[in-house]
């Protein structure tokens, strides 16, 4: 069967950007910002995309264009390893899982286009919101979300994928800029700024670790690094393109879209709704909800606004179900379209007990998939560094300009040692906040350091038995 490739760089772009700016940036970054005390997130949020998304964003690249293959076919060609393919396999299971709640969200976001038109949640929009978040009714809309997904999926790379999110995402942007200024012009927006980007250094000093976690799970979470989406969508790359400068552009529109948001979403929370932390997953329905209510034409403006929120929630659900569907096609030789049905009945199970259980949907929206993709870089830096090693450098070096030569070197061993790291304490730091461990700082350094370590280990004696040579690129 041959494989699809994406027909432009632009088709890239806006697909993996896609991915990025739907609820990631929308719907889940004010809410998390709103919880984690403002400005303090935001400056942790804006220094892990830059110093730590980037870098590990360019790994997932490298072995998704080295492979030319899914997650699990990727680590299974180029290492051979038991231990590096069941990484591969953790990121189809994280990729379940996040759709299997994400599709939920979308479901509310499509009710509430549909409903723009009678202006149901008008009235009251957190009475409204807390009444058809869960139930028969959201598990039915959360299917036609599903549905129009698989389908677009169904349709291929350059045809499906390719094609809707060219269009979707410059709606998007043009959408929020449009919002963003008429959020200024609000009785709330000045209180709105100062708890956005009025810098609170003591909050940030009495809730580090609590905040380090959130801003590190929202900055894997919206850059879609860590459940194998960027090593699925750079499996379809040519070669003479600048994986350096791909990753960089992500990151930049990433996070512009998601600062972007906050410029509409606080105001209007300061405006129309008791609070920046009233909400919590339903901030961004209860505010905006709010603000419609009260302007001429606010169920016109409803509509647009929900149904460019619906497209921006597809573009993450298709990258997310991209992952299992190129999983069955490359290592199954399956019909693409046969390969979606499967997983689109699997997840309408998985899926359907978010929609009917609020504890359920919060565990995995709010802590278990932020683990997950902490755990799934760890391993995509930690293999890039120590098994790919020398063809990783390669391949980084491919198409990539003279600015980015000089980076290589101290990109291979900052992924290799010190992000890992990182990530690994921020990982232990959210588990013990989870389970009520109160774990000293010393702790979680020493419980990361071993953990860094032993990684190391297995992965250079892993990449010294299978690692492929530079130049030399699976079948």
């Amino acid at each position: 069967m041959v494989r699809e490739s994406w027909a432009s760089r632009a088709g890239f772009i806006f697909a993996a950007v896609g991915s990025a700016i739907g609820l990631g940036n929308i719907w889940r970054f004010p809410w998390m910002t709103a919880e984690n005390g403002g400005s303090a997130f935001l400056l942790l949020y804006l220094l892990i995309v830059l110093v730590v998304g980037v870098p590990g964003l360019l790994a997932a690249l490298v072995i998704g264009r080295r492979s030319n293959r899914n997650p699990v076919g990727a680590f299974k060609s180029l290492a051979g390893s038991r231990f590096w393919t069941g990484l591969g396999a953790l990121c189809v299971v994280t990729s379940i899982m996040l759709m299997s709640f994400y599709s939920v969200v979308g479901g509310w976001i499509l009710r509430y286009f549909v409903e723009s038109a009678t202006g149901a949640y008008f009235a009251n929009p957190e009475t409204h919101f807390a009444a058809i978040s869960y139930g028969a009714e959201a598990f039915g809309y959360q299917l036609a979300v599903l549905a129009a997904t698989s389908l677009i999926v169904a349709a291929g790379i350059r045809r499906g994928i390719e094609a809707t999110t060219k269009v979707m995402i410059p709606g998007v942007v043009v959408l929020l800029i449009g919002l963003a200024i008429w959020a200024a012009r609000q009785p709330g927006a000045a209180q709105g700024y100062e708890f956005y980007l009025e810098f609170d250094g003591a909050y940030l000093a009495a809730n580090f670790l609590s905040v380090l976690g959130g801003a590190a799970g929202q900055a894997l979470f919206t850059l879609s690094i860590g459940s194998g989406t960027m090593i699925t969508y750079a499996s379809y790359v040519d070669d003479n393109r600048s994986l350096p400068l791909d990753a960089s552009a992500i990151a930049v529109f990433n996070l512009g879209i998601g600062i972007l948001a906050g410029f509409v979403v606080f105001p209007l929370l300061f405006s129309f709704a008791p609070g920046p932390t009233a909400g919590g997953p339903g901030a961004l329905f209860i505010g905006i909800a709010g603000a419609f209510a009260s302007l001429p034409g606010g169920r016109l403006l409803g509509a647009v606004f929900f149904l460019v929120v619906l497209l921006a929630a597809l573009t993450s659900l298709i990258s997310m179900l991209e992952i299992p569907v190129s999983f069955l096609v490359d290592e199954f030789d399956l019909e693409r379209s046969t390969a979606t049905r499967g997983l689109f009945a699997l997840i309408v199970f998985t899926g359907g007990v978010n929609a009917f259980s609020p504890v359920v949907f919060t565990l995995f929206a709010d802590h278990l998939v932020d683990l997950l993709l902490m755990l799934g870089l760890t391993g995509f830096m930690i293999y890039t560094a120590w098994v790919l090693g020398p063809a990783a450098v390669e391949e980084f070096l491919e198409g990539a300009g003279r600015l980015s030569r000089p980076l290589v070197v101290p990109w291979r061993y900052a992924i290799g040692t010190l992000f890992p790291a990182f990530l690994l304490f921020t990982f232990y730091a959210d588990v013990a906040a989870l389970v009520g461990l109160a774990a000293g700082t010393g702790l979680l350094v020493v419980a990361t350091l071993l953990t860094v370590l032993a990684l190391v280990v297995v992965a250079r004696r892993s990449g010294s038995e299978n690692r492929p040579q530079p130049s030399e690129r699976p079948d």
